[in-house]
């Protein structure tokens, strides 16, 4: 059976970035846990999505995703400047610190300090794979 658009999956996979660097994989310790999802609908990044199309059961793959069709391209708009009096009294922002941001619609932001000046702090709210090239494995295990 092939992988087509519609049908619902479960791979193994590795992500890298171009340094070798591991950000994702099924793989935790000595437990893989599959990825599910349903081609074409949307549910992972486009470029990983048109990745599994044609593979079979057991296909291994490696590809290279480019920003357009992984996070994107990386805004220099997407930089956030909130008032330090804003931060939790226990918590004191630091350059490289990860934290995240409650949208309007209550969903979670991921963002970066990049800059603490005095009073103000700057938060970059792109997605932390945004603008890099992303080089996944991937292994399609079931196909439904």
């Amino acid at each position: 059976m092939t992988v087509i658009k519609g049908n619902k999956i479960k791979v193994s996979y590795e992500g890298k970035l171009e340094n070798g660097e591991v950000f994702d994989s099924s793989k935790h310790g000595d437990h893989e846990h599959l990825l599910e999802f349903e081609v074409g609908a949307g549910d992972v990044i486009v470029g990983f999505d048109n990745a599994v199309i044609g593979m079979n059961i057991g296909d291994i793959k490696t590809i290279t995703i480019t920003p357009s069709e992984g996070y994107g391209e990386s805004d220099p708009e997407n930089i956030a400047v909130i008032p330090l009096e804003n931060f939790p009294k226990d918590q004191q922002p630091q350059v490289g610190m990860t934290m995240v941001l409650g949208g309007p619609n209550g969903e979670e932001i991921p963002a970066t300090v990049v800059e603490v000046d005095g009073e103000e702090v700057s938060l970059d709210v792109n997605h932390p794979l945004a603008g890099k090239k992303l080089i996944f494995t991937i292994t399609v295990r079931e196909i439904a």
